[in-house]
């Protein structure tokens, strides 16, 4: 399997993240749009990104400069635990607060207390979990 965040790993996510309703269908009903960045909490810039438009995924790769609307940040071992087991929201709360998961760029304070937006968050981990299956 490709490694977490490479170019490869990216564009299958993107596919699975397309392939789910309760993502990209949830996130067209509220017209999202973002260039969401991931990556590792010591690296100077993410590794991956995503591009999304009216909720898919119409670009994925690695981090070129784009200018992100999202960038997420933890250690290797915590995304590795989140793409296996997942996040819920309770999780998510006790990630950020601890800083496990950084927003370097975004406002999880807002994504949080809307609905539309913080079910398919959460919903993009699970996602993650799914990449590499065939």
């Amino acid at each position: 399997m490709a490694d977490l965040f490479s170019p490869e790993w990216m564009r299958a996510f993107g596919d699975r993240w397309n392939a789910e309703p309760d993502l990209a269908e949830a996130l067209a009903k509220i017209h999202f749009n973002s260039v969401i960045g991931y990556g590792l909490e010591n690296d100077p810039t993410p590794l991956g990104v995503l591009t999304v438009e009216a909720g898919r995924v119409i670009s994925a790769g690695a981090y070129d400069g784009q200018k992100l609307n999202w960038d997420l940040r933890a250690d290797r071992d915590h995304w590795q635990r989140w793409k296996t087991k997942g996040l819920n929201m309770m999780g998510l709360s006790m990630a950020y607060m601890s800083r496990k998961l950084q927003f370097r760029v975004g406002d999880y304070t807002a994504m949080i207390k809307d609905p539309r937006m913080a079910g398919p968050f959460i919903k993009s981990f699970s996602v993650m979990s799914r990449v590499g299956e065939g």
